[in-house]
C-alpha cells in the first residue's frame, strides 16, 4: 500500500539527513533521506543545513515516492524507518 503525504520533521544535523513522515495503514511512518541523496537528486552537492528545508520541498514529490517504494518493499515491523540513501536511487 502506497505511503501518503504527512509531516516534515526538518534537518538532523547529527545523521547529516532530513526527516519527515508519512501515513501508511498502521499509522505514521517515520522516513529520513541523507544529505548525499538530495544533493544527487537536486545535482548540487554541500548544501548547507539552512537550505534543507527548501531543497526537500523542491523535491517532496520524488522523495515521498521513493519513500512510498522502499516502504512496499520493506518488512513490516513496528518502528520500522524509512532510510534513502544514496544507493536507493540507482534504481
Amino acid at each position: 500500500m502506497p505511503l501518503t503525504r504527512d509531516k516534515i520533521i526538518g534537518h538532523d544535523l547529527e545523521r547529516l539527513a532530513f526527516r519527515f513522515t508519512m501515513t501508511g495503514e498502521g499509522g505514521a511512518v517515520q522516513c529520513q533521506i541523507s544529505d548525499a541523496a538530495m544533493d544527487e537528486l537536486a545535482g548540487m552537492q554541500g548544501t548547507e543545513s539552512s537550505a534543507r528545508q527548501a531543497q526537500f520541498l523542491s523535491l517532496r514529490e520524488t522523495i515521498e515516492r521513493i519513500a512510498s517504494d522502499l516502504y512496499d518493499e520493506a518488512p513490516r515491523v513496528q518502528g520500522y524507518v524509512v532510510r534513502i540513501f544514496m544507493r536507493n536511487l540507482e534504481r
